[in-house]
């Protein structure tokens, strides 16, 4: 019996990883040789979703990333969940598929059992190898060796100061390994000289800090009559917002048919939402660190590890979870209960109105519907959040939090590219870039996109008293006009516009793309790292709709020498007037580390919205009550004294 609510958009389930993964294995690996990378949905066309309706039936595909270790082979293989037919099979000519978790933990386990790392532990006066930890490190393309064509990983290594402690305290610098994936033989293990071991112990766990604040006073959030959101498979709808929740393994939580009802009919707004490419650039050019740059959603699939979310935690009152499936190594399904966090928060005043005439006051309190998962990747934490607003606002934001990345630094010595967060120990900087891939249906697929900025009119006769100003639109008609930078000085933001709706005033239906803090990356731009993560060149990026065109960085940036990815779609070349657009932003999270960051960060956030401009013929928050609480006082006739 077809599932009531299932959709082609629904992540995989258990049974269909299964299905794929057994379907590949009897087409192309009866030795049980491949180790699986992912196992994801092949969305369906916007067509093919467009055209769906509830109890249809579904044509299913799952596309898979596989590796051969013994043959050095990486495939792509597409399976057709409700055939027979034999999956379709690529093989990775000279690309490299993301680390897969379980190759972090045999990384670890290669590095301590060799010799040379054990000589270089004994030169710094370590014997405990329980004590040591390795973090592996995607190895980039950085032209400093030729692998030849091997799957590798460089690997930096640490030391608790006692079991259980937190390793980033101790730095074991100087100690650099390359491990070979695929065979698990440590090819490198290059010693650049011992730095002496920090004593900080960097503890945060709960009752070794000290006594813990006895004068808060507990918050409880109640919703006595349960949410005001509905959840009936992945579709969720609140207030006058549709949206479908989805998962997977490379990008985490992504938002699907994103609309608001309007005039008795759901008008759609995001085809897609995701963050689809992350890049963490270190700047410390130290043979020892000038290796730390990871894309930690292209190299290191953030899907995979995504938390299991505790109430009252990682989230505070009445809570929906979705949990998510992802595939392990060896293509089983793996269930991470409690992956995606839904629920609604109040964030204050709406819109208010005192009229200072009659005393009369109306008032509304704002409330959003809040989307998150969280993510660990080796020492730090991410948040990704999409808010939802009663006024047709979206705004996504990451939280970063976690333990920052150390290096030792010798005694009486000062960090040129970083901060002393501890004696000896140095918080590098380094920035977090985010890019989100948005692809716009606003109104329908027709689209266009318009750059917008505040001018100043000089002194003369159109300005005689020098305070004229306006906002002066650009078309962008191709892809290659589009790569802006933010410009907060001018006002700055995207109009993405209807080609074929207009409101009541005879302008295109439109949302904004109003940024928030932003940085550029400060990595030169002939540099190796530049190549690879063209996408930090600018913020915002537009293409026209290509279902092939999914990661900012290209498909693969896992040992890619660049060139991939954003920069690569935009030289196409192809109109982007009135037509099915995707915009690309990146935003960036400058960190120099501060003391106060240190043993454990505190949240630091970033993030864009999207905001209605024209898309309502007025505020489309007018028919939000006063709370059932206190309506009396939210809209009433002040007396005067």
């Amino acid at each position: 019996m077809t599932d009531p609510h299932a959709h082609p958009l629904d992540p995989l389930s258990a049974d269909e990883i299964a299905a794929a993964v057994a379907a590949v294995r009897h087409a192309h690996d009866p030795a049980g040789r491949l180790r699986f990378v992912s196992v994801t949905l092949a969305e369906p066309s916007k067509e093919t979703v467009a055209a769906f309706t509830p109890g249809a039936p579904i044509e299913r595909r799952a596309e898979l990333v596989v590796i051969d270790p013994p043959s050095r082979s990486s495939f792509e293989a597409v399976v057709a969940l409700e055939t027979r037919e034999p999956p379709a099979w690529t093989k990775l000519v000279g690309l490299q598929p993301a680390i897969i978790p379980e190759e972090y933990a045999e990384v670890e386990r290669a590095v301590l059992a060799d010799p040379r790392f054990r000589a270089a532990l004994e030169r710094r006066g370590v014997t405990d190898l329980s004590l040591v930890c390795v973090d592996p490190v995607p190895p980039g393309s950085w032209g400093d060796g030729d692998h030849g064509g091997r799957r590798v990983c460089r690997a930096l290594a640490w030391m608790r100061p006692d079991p259980g402690g937190n390793p980033y305290a101790r730095p074991l610098e100087g100690i650099v390994g390359l491990v070979d994936l695929n065979t698990g033989d440590v090819l490198e293990l290059v010693d650049n000289g011992a730095v002496p071991i920090p004593a900080e112990a960097g503890e945060y766990r709960t009752g070794r800090t000290g006594p813990a604040r006895t004068d808060l006073k507990p918050i409880e959030i109640t919703q006595p009559d349960g949410p005001s959101f509905t959840v009936a498979g992945n579709l969720v709808r609140w207030q006058k917002w549709s949206l479908r929740v989805g998962f997977n393994a490379r990008e985490g939580l992504v938002l699907h048919t994103v609309g608001y009802e309007d005039g008795g009919s759901v008008r759609p707004i995001l085809h897609r939402a995701s963050f689809c490419e992350m890049a963490v650039p270190y700047g410390d050019p130290s043979p020892n660190r000038y290796i730390q740059a990871p894309f930690d959603i292209g190299e290191n699939l953030i899907g995979t590890l995504a938390n299991a979310l505790e109430l009252g935690c990682d989230c505070l009152g009445e809570i929906f979870y979705f949990d998510a499936v992802v595939a392990n190594s060896r293509g089983e399904a793996v269930q991470i209960r409690n992956a995606v966090c839904l629920h609604e928060e109040d964030v204050g005043v709406l819109w208010k109105h005192t009229d200072m005439r009659t005393g009369e006051t109306e008032v509304r309190r704002s409330r959003r519907l809040v989307v998150s998962f969280f993510a660990t990747v080796g020492n730090y934490e991410y948040g990704f959040y999409w808010y939802l607003y009663q006024d047709g606002t979206i705004e996504a934001e990451v939280k970063a939090t976690g333990i920052i990345s150390t290096a030792a630094i010798a005694p009486g010595q000062q960090p040129t590219h970083g901060q002393l967060v501890a004696a000896g120990v140095n918080g590098m900087i380094h920035q977090h870039f985010f890019n989100a891939r948005l692809d716009f249906d606003v109104d329908g697929p027709a689209n266009s996109v318009y750059e917008v900025h505040t001018e100043s009119v000089p002194t003369g006769p159109d300005n005689p008293y020098g305070n004229a100003f306006f906002p002066k639109r650009t078309l962008l008609r191709r892809e290659t006009e589009s790569p802006e930078l933010v410009d907060p000085l001018r006002g700055r933001f995207w109009l993405i516009a209807s080609a074929e709706r207009r409101n009541a005033i005879g302008e295109p239906t439109a949302y904004k793309l109003m940024p928030g803090e932003n940085i550029q990356a400060f990595a030169q731009p002939d540099s190796a790292y530049m190549r690879r993560a063209g996408f930090l060149a600018k913020h915002v990026w537009v293409t026209r709709h290509d279902p092939s065109e999914r990661y900012a960085a290209g498909d693969y940036p896992n040992q890619h020498a660049g060139g991939d990815g954003l920069p690569a779609y935009v030289a196409r070349g192809r109109s982007i007037e009135s037509e099915d657009v995707v915009v690309w932003y990146t935003f960036g999270l400058h960190h120099l580390p501060r003391p106060e960051d240190w043993p454990v960060m505190p949240v630091a956030t970033i993030g864009f919205m999207l905001k209605p401009s024209g898309f309502f013929d007025r505020n489309p928050a007018l028919d939000v009550a006063p709370p059932e609480a206190h309506p009396a006082r939210c809209h009433h006739a002040l007396e005067r004294s």
